[in-house]
């Protein structure tokens, strides 16, 4: 078997807690124990397609297991979609693979969500050797447990709502929340349940205003002091509108009773990563690497019933992992008198 002398890595799509300790889990041991030259694609796919790169090296590592973002930088060029700004749609594909090639790179390894590994795949095809990392805080990849930047998000989600709980009972108000998730509601009910939300809203329970009213007006008349809403960016909304203030708006004016909106937004993709995120990125880096040295491509790293499994590029593309209505958190949940914005149930 042929050695491998030379791999690529690169961090496409949004920025997320445990890319950095994700290059460093691929790259250190490549270096350090394998001899292998590691470049770095500057800015995800637009990195590749105009060739800019760094030289990965030992001491470029030293640091960044806690440091936050991608020290390579990353955007959202989609080689493969009609538009772009920077190249015509049959040629971007070619010049990446002839950039992988003039580079002399055995292997490209892709750190990103559903719309990097599905390019993954497409570039696979085109038969460039390819490793796939799931990262994503909205935890939305199908085949794998978790992505690495997931529990970051949902601890920082989680703060905020433990902090909005003290200022809410002080002025007996209903608070909602917004957090990330434009299709998969995970961050909304994790945080939800682990904050103690008594309204959570997802993108895959079709929710009824008047349900929610219902909820907080008897809420009320048992004299609680306050309402936590928490509400995923991505549940039904009219079109163009915040989905927090959409939800604040209807609350406030079936019921009459003060609210207060709180989007979380981009603070949840930003900070240093978990110890959780961490140590994923860590195995799903360190498991990149055995695949290369092994020369078995077109895979992506996954991890389920926290043991590390590979599946094929092809079988995670355009697929999504979503809540389903009887998932057991959201069966728990709903035992402990939390409504997901359904008619209630008899």
């Amino acid at each position: 078997m042929e050695k491998i002398k030379k791999i690529g890595i690169l961090t496409a799509g949004g920025d997320c807690p445990g890319l950095n300790a994700a290059i460093r889990a691929v790259s250190k041991p490549a270096i350090v124990k394998h001899g292998i030259e590691v470049v770095g694609i500057s800015s995800g796919f637009l990195g590749l397609i105009e060739k800019d790169y760094i030289q990965i090296t030992e001491e470029r590592l030293s640091g960044i297991l806690t440091l936050g973002g991608t020290i390579l930088g990353t955007s959202r060029e989609k080689p493969f979609k009609k538009k772009s700004f920077y190249f015509q749609e049959i040629e971007k594909p070619q010049v990446i693979k002839q950039n992988y090639e003039e580079l002399g790179l055995d292997c490209l390894v892709c750190l990103g969500g559903n719309g990097t590994m599905k390019t993954a795949y497409k570039l696979s095809k085109l038969g460039l050797n390819v490793i796939g990392l799931p990262k994503t805080i909205d935890n939305d990849i199908w085949g794998t447990d978790v992505s690495f930047g997931f529990d970051s998000a949902v601890s920082i989600a989680t703060d905020a709502i433990d902090r909005l709980h003290t200022t809410a009972n002080s002025h007996r108000r209903i608070m909602v929340i917004e957090v990330m998730g434009h299709k998969a509601g995970w961050i909304a009910l994790h945080s939800g349940i682990a904050g103690g939300g008594d309204i959570i809203l997802l993108p895959e329970i079709e929710y009824r205003e008047e349900a929610i009213a219902d909820f907080i007006i008897k809420r009320s008349e048992k004299k609680h002091g306050s309402t936590i809403v928490v509400v995923a960016e991505g549940i039904r909304k009219p079109e163009r509108m915040n989905a927090g203030r959409y939800i604040s708006n209807v609350i406030s004016g079936l019921t009459k009773m003060e609210t207060r909106v709180t989007v979380l937004g981009y603070i949840q993709r930003g900070g240093t990563p978990s110890a959780t995120d961490r140590i994923i990125a860590t195995r799903y880096g360190t498991a990149a690497l055995d695949l290369i040295l092994n020369r078995d491509f077109g895979k992506m790293v996954a991890l389920q019933n926290d043991q590390i499994v590979t599946i094929d590029l092809e079988q995670v593309e355009g697929k999504l992992k979503l809540v389903t209505p009887d998932h057991k958190l959201v069966m728990s949940a709903r035992s402990m008198g939390t409504s997901f914005g359904e008619k209630e149930r008899t």
